[in-house]
């Protein structure tokens, strides 16, 4: 099934030392385009390479966000064009 996504650019603002040694490091990625009380979403800081070694991202680093969903959890927003006809 085709998904449906948006990209956005964004930044890591400042990776975050977990304050016990079990938590994982967080990235505070800024996404541009995102109201600005919003902007900032924190994920783990863990990533892969092309050959699957773990990586993580560094402060200042320019990031892509990608948002996607399936087909059918979207709607469109506005109502498809019709072909006038011919005849």
């Amino acid at each position: 099934m085709k998904k449906r996504k948006i990209k956005r650019p964004g930044k890591v603002q400042k990776i975050i030392k977990p304050l016990m040694a079990e938590q994982p490091e967080k990235a505070e990625i800024a996404v541009e385009g995102a109201d600005h009380l919003y902007r900032e979403i924190r994920i783990e800081n863990r990533l892969e390479d092309e050959q699957g070694n773990e990586v993580k991202l560094k402060e200042g680093a320019d990031v892509d966000v990608i948002v996607e969903a399936d087909a059918d959890a979207t709607v469109p927003t506005h109502s498809p064009r019709k072909k006038p006809k011919r005849g």
